[in-house]
């Protein structure tokens, strides 16, 4: 699972009067540094010990940082993230509830957070609400025409609906925006190699080995097409992806990536 640790987070006599107003503005400034500080330690804290599996001590660590930095929309992500696992794990409906009011949450402070889409939009899909992760997504997509993860995400649930060729529209349009990302070529080469085009496919899967080769899933994609003859640069020991619910761990109120 990916990592971010969130911070953005950014937090008279009239002449005597003034000179008041200006010494608690600046008290004001000062407390909201510390509180920004304070919410970055928290959440990267919360992140270590969700890598430990240890969820609960995980979502203490991030509801503290909300209270710390109220503008920080990493904590309410990670905190929607262990929501979800949680609810997911123990099947539990108000845990679910919770996930999903927290990534609201951080779609209200950063509403340019890829990773808190990307999760809404699984939540709902999971509950069987594909109509509003479309309308979640899409709404993405026209508020950050540019933006290649938010391309990436709609072609995702496309082809996770059967629409292969919206999909791959979807992905050749992040490409025109960011011609080297990874996640976009990766997601290219699956569905050509999937509909028989395997050379493509495979010129896919090595640019975006190029790029990131941390992929041992494409690594052992690209052996298979080549017979098991090629490996990428670098790749023969990669460091997997944790598979369970991206952390954040930035220090921006702008995508953390």
């Amino acid at each position: 699972m990916p990592t971010r640790t969130a911070l953005s987070h950014r937090r008279s006599g009239h002449e005597s009067l003034l000179a008041s107003g200006l010494l608690l503005a600046g008290l004001s400034i000062a407390l909201a540094g510390c509180g920004e500080f304070a919410a970055q330690g928290r959440n990267a804290e919360g992140v270590r010990l969700y890598q430990q599996a240890r969820y609960q001590e995980a979502a203490q660590q991030f509801q503290e940082a909300t209270y710390d930095d109220p503008r920080n929309a990493d904590a309410d992500y990670n905190l929607a993230a262990c929501c979800h696992r949680n609810g997911k794990q123990a099947r539990c409906q108000s845990d679910l509830r919770q996930a999903e009011f927290y990534y609201r949450r951080c779609l209200g402070k950063d509403p340019s957070h890829a990773d808190c889409y990307r999760g809404l939009a699984v939540l709902l899909a999971e509950q069987g609400r594909s109509q509003e992760a479309f309308q979640l997504v899409q709404g993405w997509v026209q508020c950050q025409p540019c933006s290649a993860d938010a391309k990436i995400e709609l072609a995702r649930l496309n082809e996770e609906f059967g629409n292969r060729q919206a999909a791959t529209e979807q992905l050749l349009a992040a490409i025109e925006v960011q011609p080297d990302n990874a996640r976009a070529l990766a997601a290219l080469g699956k569905i050509r190699e999937d509909s028989g085009d395997k050379a493509q496919a495979l010129a896919n899967y090595q640019r975006s080995l190029a790029q990131d080769e941390r992929q041992p899933e494409l690594v052992a994609r690209v052996n298979a097409l080549q017979g098991g003859a090629a490996r990428a640069p670098g790749a023969l020991t990669p460091t997997p992806a944790d598979p369970g619910t991206r952390m954040a761990a930035g220090t921006s109120s702008t995508p953390p990536k």
